[in-house]
């Protein structure tokens, strides 16, 4: 979407010269201008035709909302983040916020109409425009976010109801820091803090990605998956950094020799199991959630079974998909795919500064197992795996690395990573009761993360109002049809149950 190292230096507001890329501009940047992370450039360079760094969200809300009361809501809240209302410059060294002069609000929030009658056809149509919206680029001389809302969308039992699409860059926040945004605009939810005290923490917290990386050591989010070690700080501390600075003592030789370990021991992975999941993504998406499964039922299933919430549902989703692949004539027995899942490496406090504060650790999902009891413990097996693994670390700092290359090397270090999995997973638990908006409730809630590579699945399980939801962005021409796959997920969560009911009960049973 933007070049990397434009040859032409321009004013901001200057048009582009012949072949540079749009945005590609900036000689004197104006006061207020801040430079972008390393970690947030690597993601704005990050976009390709087939994968754009996007994240999408879905709120379907009763009863409606119209388009002047959103934006009233949107300018009150949601502008209060000063990233919003900045688009981005890029130059020799980088790229940088930069307030847009000429910000209007109506090109960010605009009304869409959806062609179908009856709650089914509405529902796909819902389905298509996402996809349509998700391969869709945002304009690179404006703000990265664009908000779409279907002011007339049915809820259920046919009540009036509204459909609310966000689109917003991966460049601006990543998933935790923006779901912390949305909270923050719905009714009740509390605005970002003062200016005042927000440059204060700017200012403590500075440019220093290794501050960043060792304050999120220390962080509960960090301890929970059993990150520790002075050698593994200082090794990925050494990796954000630019390679001359490894050789300033015997110290950060040693740590940039480990570093170099790291990064090998990720490069000799085994690339994943070649399903049709796999291969050269096309560029056009498509999109399909189920309904929500009760989650109580779940959490039943998953202390009978010994187990988490999240092997239970991590299980199903393995299952789904397993059963799609089995359903076209695929053996994948003993099979199994990686999913690259991004763990949370900052203070939850801290998600209003925005950015990108997440590694990625890759989970593997057992689709080749048939019973889906064995395949829960599968999963139970390996997440206790990744437990004092280091790679959410090691993937920041690659991500960082690739902030400072040319646009072709960055691809070419970052489908490492698409080399070595199928698919993107969040697993986020929203809140256990239904949020209000300018109004109306928010009834349900989905949301993806971008693909990047060659990576052609996303998959999101998301937790909300005592319900969870099982939600797939795929390509095109690697999976024509995810409602195939989204359809098998609650038959894998009823096999659970069924096979639950059928244990023994009480201590002589």
């Amino acid at each position: 979407m933007m070049s990397s190292l434009p040859t032409t230096l321009e004013s901001p507001d200057a048009p582009p010269a012949p072949g540079a890329s749009p945005g590609a501009t900036v000689a004197t940047l104006p006061a207020g201008t801040e430079r972008m992370s390393r970690v947030d450039t690597a993601w704005l360079r990050m976009d390709t035709p087939q994968n754009l760094m996007m994240i999408i969200g879905v709120w379907l809300l009763e009863p409606g909302v119209d388009h002047a009361t959103l934006c009233a809501r949107i300018e009150e809240r949601l502008l209060a983040y000063r990233r919003f209302k900045q688009k981005v410059v890029e130059d020799a060294m980088g790229a940088s916020w930069v307030a847009d002069a000429g910000f209007d609000i109506a090109r960010h929030v605009v009304r869409e109409t959806l062609p179908a009658d009856g709650r089914l056809a509405r529902r796909e149509a819902l389905e298509a425009r996402v996809a349509e919206l998700a391969a869709t680029p945002l304009d690179p001389h404006r703000p990265l976010w664009q908000m779409h809302l279907i002011e007339d969308y049915p809820g259920a039992d046919g009540r009036p109801g509204s459909a609310l699409v966000a689109r917003i860059h991966h460049c601006i926040a990543d998933g935790i820091a923006l779901i912390s945004v949305m909270l923050s605009i719905t009714d009740g939810g509390k605005p970002p803090p003062a200016r005042k005290r927000r440059a204060k923490a700017e200012a403590e917290e500075g440019e220093g990605l290794a501050d960043t990386l060792l304050e999120a050591i220390s962080t509960a989010a960090i301890k929970a998956i059993g990150l520790s070690g002075q050698g593994v700080s200082k090794s990925i501390e050494m990796l954000a950094k630019p390679p001359q600075e490894l050789f300033g003592s015997i110290d950060m030789a040693l740590a940039g020799a480990q570093v170099v370990k790291d990064v090998a021991a990720l490069a000799l992975m085994p690339d994943d199991s070649p399903t049709r999941f796999k291969g050269k993504p096309l560029g056009s998406k498509r999109v399909a959630w189920c309904e929500p499964i009760a989650l109580d039922r779940v959490r039943v299933v998953g202390k009978a079974l010994g187990c988490s919430i999240n092997d239970v549902l991590l299980g199903c989703a393995a299952g789904a998909i397993g059963a799609y692949l089995r359903g076209r004539g695929d053996d994948v027995t003993g099979q199994e795919i990686r999913a690259m899942v991004p763990v949370n490496l900052r203070p939850l406090d801290q998600a209003w500064k925005l950015g990108n504060r997440f590694g990625l650790v890759p989970l593997v999902l057992p689709i080749g197992i048939a019973n889906p009891v064995e395949r829960v413990y599968a999963v139970k097996r390996r997440m206790n795996e990744l437990k004092g693994s280091y790679q959410p670390m090691l993937a920041f700092g690659v991500l960082a690395i690739a902030g400072l290359l040319i646009k072709p090397v960055q691809h070419a270090l970052l489908n490492l990573f698409a080399k070595k999995a199928t698919a993107v997973m969040t697993n986020v638990p929203g809140p256990a009761t239904p949020l209000a908006f300018c109004g109306a409730t928010l009834k349900q809630t989905m949301f993806w993360v971008p693909q990047s590579g060659d990576i052609g699945m996303g998959l999101s399980i998301l937790s909300y109002g005592g319900g969870v939801q099982f939600g797939l962005i795929t390509d095109a021409g690697l999976c024509p049809d995810p409602r195939a796959v989204i359809a098998g997920f609650e038959p894998e969560f009823e096999k659970l149950l069924v096979a639950v009911l059928m244990l023994p009960w009480g201590d002589d049973g």
